[in-house]
């Protein structure tokens, strides 16, 4: 059982670790499911090359199997998507601010002072960013003053991930400015303000974002319809399914486009059992058994 809430970490830790984050031994325990390496804060780190085969799945192989493989939360949709003819994969860093609470928010900012650090607590977390990372953030879907980013920090954010983007359930701001950079961001919505009058109080914590439930190190997977927070453990099965999935969808389509089959004939499998054997033969030429 995960014992341990945010705001009971170890004493040991410093004062802004305590009240916002977890403990390396927390977030393995946090995330014990994970069957790849872990980065050296604990936070699962599913590898790149599994990464690029994500990059390859469709909105059913990426969603399909998931509730069948007990995660049924895992979606959100309805965003504004900077650039949608582009997919968005990347591991999970979470954020999550709520309404200013200044007794708190004093305890963060006061710390992260004490430590040298002069930006704002959402600098702090893109700071904190690696090559592949998406920055996921909880900000409640605020819009006047839930600008978690501008053209400036947007490019901070490109520069440190590389490959990866932006998930705010908030705002961004200086869109026109946003727009060239070449990486992915699903937004609520573009506001002029900056952020404002909100507390960070959650760093690589479980977030909520829409009606999904996301980890630290999830993988992140966004395209036209949507986004998808794959659990570490359940993407090599997704990944694996979704070969078969392909060849069902490539050989259905080619048969569809001779003219001589009714849908229902050939979809969501073949009714004639000589044309169904005609399919498995297709499939086992095409996976090489």
């Amino acid at each position: 059982m995960f014992r341990t809430l945010v705001f009971l970490a170890a004493l040991a830790l410093p004062v802004c670790a305590q009240y916002f984050k977890l403990s390396k031994e927390q977030l393995v325990e946090l995330t014990a499911s994970n069957p790849y390496d872990r980065f050296d804060d604990g936070r699962p780190k599913v590898p790149d090359t599994m990464l690029e085969k994500v990059r390859g799945l469709t909105v059913e192989e990426a969603w399909g199997p998931l509730p069948g493989l007990g995660y049924p939360n895992q979606y959100e949709g309805n965003w504004r998507i900077l650039h949608p003819e582009k997919k968005l994969v990347g591991r999970a860093v979470t954020a999550q601010f709520m309404p200013l609470r200044p007794d708190l928010n004093d305890l963060i900012v006061g710390d992260l002072k004490r430590r040298g650090f002069t930006g704002g607590p959402h600098q702090w977390v893109i700071d904190q960013l690696q090559p592949g990372d998406v920055l996921v953030v909880d900000l409640f879907g605020k819009e006047n003053g839930g600008s978690v980013v501008g053209d400036n920090l947007a490019t901070a954010i490109k520069a440190a991930t590389v490959t990866g983007g932006l998930v705010v359930d908030g705002a961004i701001r200086d869109l026109e400015g946003i727009s060239p950079i070449d990486m992915g961001v699903y937004f609520r919505h573009a506001h002029p303000s900056a952020i404002a009058s909100v507390s960070l109080t959650g760093y690589n914590i479980p977030v909520r974002i829409g009606a999904a439930t996301v980890f630290p190190g999830d993988v992140v997977f966004g395209d036209k319809t949507g986004l998808y927070f794959l659990p570490p453990k359940t993407v090599k099965p997704i990944v694996d399914r979704a070969e078969e999935t392909h060849i069902h969808d490539e050989w259905t389509k080619e048969k569809f486009m001779t003219g001589k089959y009714k849908s229902s004939e050939l979809y969501p499998t073949p009714q004639d059992p000589k044309i169904k054997a005609e399919y498995e033969e297709y499939k086992r030429k095409r996976l090489g058994k």
